[in-house]
């Protein structure tokens, strides 16, 4: 199995930005589709965002599209996930996810994050008002 390690989070102004990345290692990064799901503070763990193997397919949270991107270079074995406009409902411990049984990012959405094959540590991110 590939291991991810995330970047750290951190604290963070409302309307502010901050980009995430996950590192891979292990396995070959480019047959995993690739994920970041959320966990916000007593709540359950929830999708984020989607991609591909090559980064052309990608799936969000209806809630969170147009704030979010995620992107992925193959070359460096990392994914990314831009926030931007941050909000305080977006505090949350954030997780990369991969998963090489499913190559399309809306299965990864559909089948949800107790299907999810390997995850990263949770980063946190804290955004205040």
């Amino acid at each position: 199995q590939v291991q991810l390690v995330e970047s750290a989070g951190g604290l963070v102004q409302a309307g502010g930005s901050l980009r995430l990345s996950c590192a891979a290692s292990g396995r070959t990064f480019s047959n995993y589709a690739m994920g970041w799901f959320r966990q916000p503070p007593g709540k359950e763990r929830e999708f984020v965002a989607a991609i591909g193997l090559s980064g052309d397919n990608t799936y969000y949270a209806q809630s969170l599209k147009g704030r979010f991107t995620i992107s992925r270079d193959n070359a460096k074995n990392t994914v990314y996930l831009q926030m931007n406009s941050l909000k305080p409902d977006d505090t949350a411990v954030y997780y990369c996810a991969a998963d090489h049984t499913k190559t399309d990012p809306f299965i990864i959405y559909i089948s949800g994050y107790k299907l999810v094959e390997v995850w990263g540590q949770g980063t946190l991110v804290i955004v205040s008002s």
